[in-house]
Formats: structure tokens, sequence, C-alpha cells
């Protein structure tokens, strides 16, 4: 082993014992990268890098898209888009047993289409649709249960953060990417109503009917949801189209959200700033913690430390699907100790040199779209993964009055589905190649 190797390997412990102790991961990447190169190379060698390194990161074009989805789920938080969806939901799904906890997982579905981000989906869903289902006399664990894994769609459905990160570090074109991600969200979409189903039928007083609406409050409720398909259906719909770019889209998205927010007068210019300034809080986040992942990558791969590891496990005589398997696991793992974005920025350059050089039987475009699918799927599994689970704590905070104990039973039906639709992404690969295929 070189000294370099060795420097690379304690930098990489040295990493996940800050991360332990909770600083947060952009520092702890710069720091460990950082005093990484300086021991390898000296402080020359970091200093000239550091020199362009923040400005050709950040200068990529593809990542002006963040901040405009961003914006547009900051915005849609804030002029009730949220409640008109679920509201709607509720009409159609609440006369069946348990249908006000599928009116809720619909929702979380229609609102992460906008939102593109879980845990805000969970936040804000949670506010809206848990008093609804605690008025029905649903159980504490299967209403918090339910928006806890409910939000976790919002990190697949398009378009998503974590989804737009993934394709830039894998370099993979973003609108093939969200077009893999289409079919396996509205099918954990589907499972999870199914699940909900199962649920209230082996336990039939955690999940009662609601009243029935008349046809006229039916026909009121869905037309308040049309708004969110109408723009759900132009942005995306855009973009499959080949109309106009994922960034474009993405700022058409904002102009009619305030346009929605502005016509029905629920968004204010107090609300408009709060927005703006939540959206440049949460890309700074972003960016740094992208930069933290590049200084980090260099120093690793000067090290010699994922070139090693692929090395090692193509070289180990497993199966491919057994050290797919044990990434799967290990992403699991990671999952009680930060938050999807980390999780992904800093994983995801270790893993995929690895993956890429399996054999999966697919082209090295659709193997970096069907793993991307697969590790978004297990990261959701993370925010709902106990002992941590964030999306856990995230409906803890919205509904203090249900222990999480008991939260945390109420995910775990939820918990099986996702393992379930884990193994048919593995074993059918076509359910998230379908859709690029047919655009190409």
């Amino acid at each position: 082993m070189t000294e370099e190797f060795l420097i690379g390997i304690g930098g990489l412990f040295g990493l996940l014992a800050l991360i332990v102790i909770r600083v947060p991961i952009a520092y702890a990447m710069i720091l460990v990268a950082l005093v990484g190169i300086i021991l390898q190379s000296g402080p020359t060698i970091i200093l000239n890098q550091l020199k362009d390194l923040a400005y050709g990161q950040f200068s990529n074009y593809d990542l002006s898209v963040l901040p405009m989805f961003i914006l547009m789920g900051g915005l849609a938080a804030r002029c009730g888009l949220s409640s008109d969806i679920f509201r709607g939901a509720n009409a159609w799904l609440g006369r069946f047993r348990g249908g006000v906890a599928m009116a809720a997982i619909a929702a979380c579905a229609g609102f992460g289409a906008v939102c593109g981000s879980s845990t805000a989906t969970a936040s804000t869903m949670g506010k809206v649709a848990i008093p609804e289902l605690r008025k029905y006399k649903y159980s504490g664990a299967l209403a918090t249960g339910c928006i806890a894994a409910g939000g976790t769609l919002g990190i697949l459905i398009p378009p998503s953060i974590v989804l737009i990160v993934y394709a830039i570090i894998v370099e993979v074109n973003i609108i093939k990417m969200f077009a893999a991600a289409l079919i396996p969200g509205l099918l954990a979409t589907l499972m999870f109503i199914g699940t909900i189903g199962l649920y209230v039928r082996f336990a039939p007083g955690s999940g009662p009917k609601a009243i029935p609406v008349t046809a006229r409050e039916l026909g009121q409720a869905t037309l308040a949801m049309c708004p969110v398909l109408i723009i759900f259906g132009v942005v995306i719909g855009g973009i499959y189209a080949g109309i106009y770019s994922p960034t474009a889209a993405a700022s058409i998205g904002v102009v009619m959200v305030l346009i929605y927010g502005g016509v029905r007068r629920r968004l204010t210019f107090a609300d408009t700033l709060d927005a703006l300034l939540e959206t440049a809080r949460t890309s700074a986040m972003i960016f740094l913690i992208v930069f933290g992942a590049e200084l980090l990558k260099i120093f690793m791969s000067r090290a010699g430390v994922p070139q090693a590891a692929a090395e090692m496990l193509q070289n180990s005589g497993l199966a491919p699907m057994t050290i797919l398997i044990l990434i799967i696991v290990t992403f699991l793992i990671l999952g009680c100790l930060m938050d999807s974005l980390s999780m992904v920025i800093l994983a995801i350059p270790f893993f995929w040199p690895v993956v890429a050089g399996l054999d999966f039987g697919l082209s090295p475009d659709e193997t970096k779209l069907w793993f991307g699918i697969i590790i978004l799927v297990v990261v959701e599994l993370g925010l709902i993964t106990p002992p941590v689970g964030l999306n856990v704590f995230v409906i803890n905070a919205v509904a203090p009055d249900v222990p999480m104990r008991e939260t945390f039973k109420g995910v775990m039906p939820f918990f099986a589905t996702e393992i379930v639709r884990v193994t048919l992404l593995i074993l059918l690969p076509g359910i998230a190649l379908f859709l690029p295929r047919l655009l190409s």
C-alpha cells in the first residue's frame, strides 16, 4: 500500500467520524479533502485547484435547474396547493375504509410532483392531512406512518432535487432520468395505497371511512385540484416532449405557481420573499455540498480509494447482483446517519465506478438510469428506517402527541412494501427503463 492510499483510508474513517458527531456534511468533506490533499502533495496543489474549482463547479448549466425547482416547491407550499390536492383526493377516496389515508398518499405524490423534496412534502402534507386523519379517528400509527412514508415520494416523482443531483454526478441526461423515475414513482403510490387497504383490513379500527361527499362537493374539489395537474403536465410534459429544457421548464413552473397564488390571493409579497430566501439558503447548502464532494473526489482519486474498491469487488468472484445488494445494504446503513441528498452526493462517487464495471446486460446509460432509480428507492427507505428515519422526526414535530414509537410502527408496512418494490426493480429493470427507451 502506498502512503497516499493510507492517507485516503485515514481520511475516509475521519469523514465517517465527523459525520457521526454531527459535523455538517459539507464542512466535513471540505475539511477532510483539504487536509488529505495537503498531506499528499502540499498546500500549493490545493491552492491551485481552489483557484478555479468553485467557478468550474458552479458555472455548470445543469446546476441552474436546482434553484428554480426549489423555488417552485417553496412557492407551492405557501400558496395552498397541498390542501387543494388533499381535498380533491379525499373527495374521491375518502368514502373507502382507510380512504383518508389513501388520499394523503395520493396528495403526497401530487405535491411531490411540484415540490421535489421528501422532507418538505412530509412536513407540508403532515400539517394538512394529519388533523383530518385524527378528526376521523384514525390511529396515531397509521395517521403519522402514512404521511412519513408518503413524504418519501417527493424524492422520486419528477421533478426531484436528489434525482437531478444524481444525474449530474454520473453524467446522465436529466430528461431520461425523469422518465426513468415516473413509472416507479407511480408504482410506489399505488403500492402504498394498496398497503393501506391491507392495513385497515387487518386492523379495521385504525382507518374508518370518511363522510361521503355530494356530487357538487366532488366537482368543486376536483376542480380545485386541476391547477396542480396542469402545472405538472406543462412542466414535465414539456420536458418529455422536448419542447424545452429542464431549467426552462422549472422557470415556467415558477411563473405558473406565482400566477396561481396571485389569482387565488393566497401568495403575499412576504410569502414570495420568504420563498426566495429559502431558495437561496437551500441552493447555497446544496452547492456547498457539491463543492465539498468534488474536493473529496479529487482527494480520494489521488489516493486511489475508489479504484481499489472497484477492483477489489470486481475481482472478488461475487456475482454482480450480490455486489449490488451489498451496496444497497450500505446505503440503508448510511440512511441512519445522514439526509438523502448528502448520502447521494457522498456515496455515489465511490459506488458508481464499482457498478459501472459490472455486467447487468444493460448499456452504460441504461445502467446509470436503472442504478439511480434503485438507489433513490433505497434512499427513500433510509428516510423511514429506524432508529433515525428523518421523515419520522419531521412528522413527530408536526404531531408531537403521537409517540415516535407509534410512528415507526405505522411505517413498517410501508417499509415492507418498499423492499418489495426494490426487489421488483432489481429483477425487472424494464420498469425503470420503459419510458427512457420509448423516448429514445
